[in-house]
């Protein structure tokens, strides 16, 4: 479903990413692992076109969206869920998911996933409301997570979905996220320095130290590699 060929970002004249290649199948759930700053989310920016490669491929279903709009990518059927959430604070819960939807025409099926995502965080549907701004962190990352799904897509990317909440919260937003993925078929690309969490509902798993991949496997198989484990599971 996507793929990428040497990829190679900048950021000014500093090289942040090196010869970046993976690839997404269908119906996975796959993860991308490391540590703060080495790359993590300069590589789902590239995918969706916020910040161009300097070099390299990036495929969608077999279409290059290299050079591409990210309201074009959006189009195709490719959607994230941004580190921080950036809801929009003034807005209420309900006109949050409108925007998510925003590109879309199909009514009818626009009313159906909203009253998915609201069974998905009937939290969100008690407050849709109030404003986006009001909500507690764990609220704000379920309507983050649900205004992607507003727009529909094949593929959705996380972008560190556990930070800054508490456990239990994050347990519940990682159950729905396997629930997204089994129930309604959409393929996850999860970007997570929650090493552990990550590896055990990811079928495989890389590894990006300093702007370069330097391990790809099965995600039970990194679990328990030692390297991994002493690295980024604390053991």
């Amino acid at each position: 479903m996507l793929e990428l060929r040497n990829l190679n970002t900048l950021y000014g004249n500093i090289q942040v990413l090196h010869d970046i290649s993976l690839h997404v199948q269908q119906g996975e759930i796959i993860t991308l692992i490391g540590a703060n700053g080495a790359g993590k989310s300069t590589i789902l920016m590239s995918i969706c076109g916020i910040v161009p490669p300097r070099s390299g491929e990036i495929l969608f279903n077999g279409t290059s969206l290299v050079h591409m709009s990210p309201n074009n990518i959006v189009a195709l059927g490719l959607s994230q869920v941004p580190e921080g959430r950036h809801i929009f604070p003034e807005l209420t819960v309900a006109e949050n998911l409108d925007m998510g939807a925003f590109l879309r025409k199909d009514t009818q099926q626009i009313q159906r996933d909203l009253d998915h995502v609201y069974t998905l965080f009937p939290i969100l549907a008690d407050r849709r409301s109030q404003p986006g701004g009001n909500l507690s962190g764990g609220e704000q990352q379920m309507l983050a997570l649900s205004r992607a799904l507003m727009a529909r897509p094949r593929l959705l990317l996380l972008d560190e979905p556990s930070m800054g909440l508490a456990p239990l919260v994050i347990q519940q937003i990682f159950d729905i996220i396997q629930k997204i993925n089994r129930e309604d078929s959409t393929t996850i690309f999860l970007v997570e320095q929650n090493a552990h969490l990550a590896l055990k509902i990811a079928d495989r798993g890389y590894v990006l130290e300093n702007g370069r991949i330097t391990m790809h496997d099965q995600a039970d198989i990194l679990l328990g590699n030692k390297d991994i484990q002493r690295a980024y599971l604390g053991i």
